[in-house]
């Protein structure tokens, strides 16, 4: 099979990294697909809250993402493990950003963590219902 399958993470709850990550490469290993991370900052360069962080910020917080993401990886995957997954950061929207990154690698699959709901995520929708609502490929969320 082709494509990828998908991990999505957020780095703000490292205590999801583990078993989004190891599900992820189960899946990727039984479907015979790659496996791609992405991990989502917000887009706060663009917004009026932008104008009280100093020029550059965005830049060096997409930097320190990646360099995040890939320790995330190694910690849980091993270092070898992570020479071989592609890693993808992304600001903006999350649900939107998750969702743009597998079209672009053809995901076979989205696997991601989702919190309790709360009763404001019956108003808003919670990043997890809106990938699942939306994607185009399976979407596996991992409760606690």
């Amino acid at each position: 099979m082709t494509g990828t399958v998908l991990a999505a993470i957020d780095l703000a709850h490292p205590e999801n990294h583990h078993k989004i990550l190891h599900e992820a490469q189960v899946m990727a290993a039984q479907r015979g697909a790659s496996m791609s991370v992405v991990t989502v900052i917000p887009d706060f360069g663009m917004s009026i809250v932008g104008t009280y962080f100093e020029e550059g910020a965005e830049q060096r917080a997409l930097k320190d993402a990646a360099k995040t993401l890939h320790e995330a990886v190694t910690k849980v995957l091993g270092a070898d493990a992570d020479k071989q997954i592609k890693h993808v950061v992304c600001h903006g929207v999350a649900y939107e950003q998750i969702l743009a990154t597998a079209k672009k690698f053809d995901a076979v699959l989205i696997v991601m963590a989702a919190h309790r709901p709360e009763f404001r995520d019956y108003l808003l929708g919670p990043n997890a219902a809106r990938v699942v609502r939306h994607s185009t490929c399976s979407v596996l969320v991992l409760r606690d």
